[in-house]
């Protein structure tokens, strides 16, 4: 039986620690397989997909800036992907090539990981309205918190996402910040502030209620600025690692056929991986 074969690509792409955390797994369950990372400039990504079967591919992930070409060039697409309106996962099926997005995945099991019970925290307060934000907005719907409110800099992309996501989603400009925290049980950044080289503070959780958790999409460095002022406070904090971890499990199970867990020594993993590249 041929070595089953899958990839993450994008432009660039020497950055990413999906081979590691794929390698990792592939290596644990003793599948003869292979994942690398492949940079493809975005005027050569169709080609690059249309030739992926014939390279003998399962399939693969896609990130920055390939997720919204996926979307529109694949053949069928899951219902995270149709909502979201980027795709990340390739896979084949049925003869078509599907395109799904397992990052509302891997941020809300993120959540379940480290803080159970999260859904029912009360209001949302989301920051920031780029794609990122749209998978968080997705996972909070699917999860039914009632209460979102984004909040960007630009108020037109907030208000694009509240009518995109429907009821329940309002959205709002950075100075309602203070007092849209004052009853919010959930913060989440998904926004580059706090990012290793844009030090900024992401928000001031000063205002939250005692409950509030807050979680930051952002993984490097492992503790922003956001979640350092919030642990200050005595809140509930998770990091964005997670994220990473779990979003990378439905496409592992669909490519090799095993479901993996994000374990301690993953994490620990990729923990050291992050500490040597910074």
């Amino acid at each position: 039986m041929a070595e089953k074969k899958a990839f993450v690509t994008g432009h660039p792409i020497a950055h990413s620690r999906s081979p590691k955390i794929h390698g990792h797994w592939l290596k644990k369950y003793g599948i003869d397989g292979s994942y690398q990372a492949i940079d493809v400039e975005p005027e050569d990504f169709a080609a690059f997909l249309s030739t992926l079967r014939d390279n003998g591919y399962s399939g693969g992930n896609v990130t920055i800036p390939h997720k919204e070409t996926a979307f529109a060039l694949v053949g069928r697409r899951d219902e995270a992907a149709e909502a979201i309106g980027a795709v990340n996962t390739l896979w084949f099926e049925d003869g078509a090539l599907w395109g799904g997005n397992t990052d509302a995945h891997g941020f809300a099991a993120n959540l379940d990981e480290h803080a159970p019970g999260w859904a029912r925290n009360g209001p949302a307060v989301v920051l920031g309205a780029g794609g990122a934000s749209r998978a968080v907005i997705h996972a909070l719907v699917e999860r039914g918190v009632s209460d979102i409110r984004i909040v960007n800099r630009t108020v037109a992309r907030a208000q694009e996402l509240a009518r995109r996501f429907g009821a329940g989603v309002s959205a709002h400009g950075v100075e309602a910040t203070g007092e849209l925290l004052m009853d919010a049980g959930l913060l989440i950044n998904t926004t580059a502030l706090g990012m290793h080289g844009n030090e900024a503070i992401a928000a001031d959780p000063v205002g939250l209620p005692d409950h509030a958790i807050v979680t930051d999409i952002v993984y490097v460095p492992l503790e922003t600025p956001l979640l350092a002022a919030a642990r200050a406070r005595h809140l509930r904090t998770v990091d964005g690692l997670g994220m990473l971890l779990h979003q990378a499990v439905p496409g592992f199970e669909r490519w090799f056929g095993i479901r993996p867990d994000v374990t301690a020594e993953l994490r620990q993993m990729i923990v050291t991986d992050i500490g040597a590249k910074q």
